[in-house]
């Protein structure tokens, strides 16, 4: 009985050490940004993996390697930087500087694009300006979520309901 209380005690400080190792190590990896309700800076010089910003906007002065996608905000690519996939804002304007590229596409929803004539994108260009969109790509799928949590209310008050005794 005395020898399991050290094997169970080097298993566990052997998993802690795994645990603290690993966790450091793949923070050091990723350098992916995602915010809730606060704006993000890819300063010039910083390289950011992936980002994404929901109720808030996305500023890049740096290098972002893959995408940058925006929910309820705008992205603003300064003179110089970079995006290496897609770009996308959804209900946000877009705004693409002097000498900026972005080697995927940008789509916005929504919103509008200002692009500078310097700026290049080896990609489509697709811009679906206005309310209607917003409205179809969010409002319509709380409209069908509405409708099927009123359809399971009404089967089940249908069959729940107590049965009306008959008076002879």
């Amino acid at each position: 009985m005395g020898s399991e209380i050290p094997a169970l005690l080097q298993t566990l400080l052997c998993l802690v050490f795994v645990a603290a190792f690993s966790s450091s190590s793949f923070a050091e990896a990723s350098h992916d940004r995602t915010q809730f309700g606060h704006d993000i800076l890819i300063d010039s010089g910083e390289v950011a993996t992936d980002v994404t910003c929901f109720g808030c906007s996305v500023r890049v002065r740096g290098k972002v390697l893959t995408d940058v996608t925006t929910f309820g905000g705008g992205v603003v690519v300064e003179e110089g930087a970079e995006v290496g996939t897609d770009l996308t804002a959804f209900g946000g304007n877009v705004r693409l500087d002097k000498d900026t590229k972005v080697s995927g596409g940008v789509t916005v929803f929504g919103g509008r694009i200002r692009r500078d004539p310097q700026a290049t994108v080896s990609g489509d260009v697709t811009v679906f300006a206005g309310g209607f969109w917003l409205a179809l790509i969010f409002g319509l799928p709380l409209v069908l979520f509405g409708a099927f949590v009123a359809l399971i209310v009404w089967v089940v008050r249908r069959f729940t309901r107590p049965g009306v005794p008959v008076t002879a």
